[in-house]
């Protein structure tokens, strides 16, 4: 098979100045006078406002990119990033920020500025209130020494800058649809690794070998290949265990494309499993469907609330441990989430995974799992992928 990357989704650099210009009405309508967006290489949320806001992905280096109320936005990086920021970001002020340096290492030809010095050559003028974002991800250190040179009232402004991500631009969705395809190429390359005796391991390189193939950049969570035992917990780590003759597999595929994840998830069943698991695994599928089909743009978190419903009258309520139904982007995982406390409602042109999950159970675990794009009347699913397969 030919795994090429052929797709020519990418996220045209005119469509930051739009992010840019979305984020300063919600920040108009907050009173907010500067935002203050941190990101890192962490795995998960780390890169998310980098790449939505300066197409930067994070390498090493922290970054800050301050978007003030007005005027151009400005990247804050460490001394071994500005010019490899240069060559991808539309930001064109990029500053080296000695609060992001590290104390045992010297650059004696970089330009380096502390906080205080970058704020006062911007000439922001009189900052009484500052929206942040990724506060959660700073160290302690990092984020007292900002709010110290810039004593002014800091807000948290994830929740709303968030859910503005959460409504994907045509680009956005052209650029997911193509992480779908390399999702479920992955995918398909793992159902076919599966056998008695190969290692989990060696079923993730064939996922990720072919995802890498047609353009993947990495993965939003670690490919989960979790086979027997391994596969009771919500959060697998892929072994050397060798996969058994009568094993359920747990396959979980979250590919990174562009700076944009997709994420799918299936049970594989292998030889003799018992029927306890097919009537779970089942029951799993008809609950999948039953959220699919209430996707429509205005719903709310009931959709989620038909899968879970469907998943207690089969006696897996207790089975089904975190919200099923969640938005998903440039983080793998992210707001809105619609499990049964969300008070949001589903708008047209977002894109959200149902994740219908079936773990802690004596006998493992499994989630099945797709992507949707919400239309006015309803959504599409963004892959062909089987709900189960057997071997």
């Amino acid at each position: 098979m030919n795994y090429t990357n052929t797709s020519k989704a990418v996220i045209p650099m005119e469509e930051y100045s739009v992010r840019w210009a979305r984020s300063r009405e919600i920040m108009k309508s907050s009173n907010l006078d500067l935002l203050v967006a941190y990101a890192d290489d962490h795995a998960v949320a780390g890169p998310a406002y980098a790449r939505y806001y300066a197409n930067f992905a994070v390498h090493f280096e922290p970054c800050i990119i301050l978007l003030p109320i007005d005027g151009e936005p400005v990247l804050l990086v460490g001394p071994e990033s500005p010019n490899y920021a240069r060559l991808h970001t539309p930001i064109k002020d990029i500053r080296v920020l000695k609060e992001l340096t590290h104390p045992d290492e010297d650059y004696p030809f970089t330009k380096i500025e502390s906080f205080s010095e970058i704020l006062r050559s911007l000439k922001l003028g009189n900052l009484g209130r500052i929206g942040v974002c990724g506060r959660s991800l700073m160290n302690p250190g990092l984020y007292s020494a900002l709010t110290t040179a810039l004593p002014a009232e800091w807000i948290d402004a994830d929740t709303p800058i968030s859910t503005l991500r959460a409504v994907k631009s045509p680009a956005e969705t052209a650029v997911m649809r193509y992480a779908y395809q390399i999702a479920e190429t992955g995918l398909c390359a793992a159902i076919d690794a599966v056998r008695p005796g190969i290692t989990e391991r060696e079923v993730a390189a064939e996922a990720e070998y072919v995802m890498r193939k047609m353009g993947a950049e990495g993965t939003g969570i670690d490919t989960f290949v979790a086979s027997g035992p391994n596969s009771g917990p919500i959060i697998a780590r892929t072994t050397f265990r060798e996969i058994g003759k009568d094993d359920l597999v747990l396959l979980t595929i979250a590919p990174r494309y562009e700076g944009y994840h997709a994420a799918v998830g299936i049970p594989v069943l292998l030889g003799q499993v018992s029927d306890e698991i097919r009537r779970a695994i089942h029951a799993a599928e008809e609950a999948q469907k039953l959220c699919a089909s209430a996707l429509r743009h205005g719903m709310d978190a009931g959709a989620e609330q038909m899968g879970r419903d469907h998943m207690a009258k089969a006696n897996l309520d207790k089975n089904f441990l975190y919200s099923g139904i969640h938005s998903i982007g440039v983080i793998e995982f992210e707001p809105p989430i619609f499990g049964p406390s969300c008070k949001s409602l589903m708008q047209k042109n977002m894109i959200l995974s149902i994740d219908i999950p079936v773990f802690d159970a004596p006998w493992g675990g499994f989630r099945i799992e797709n992507g949707y794009l919400i239309t006015e009347s309803g959504a599409e699913s963004l892959t062909n992928i089987p709900f189960v397969a057997e071997k």
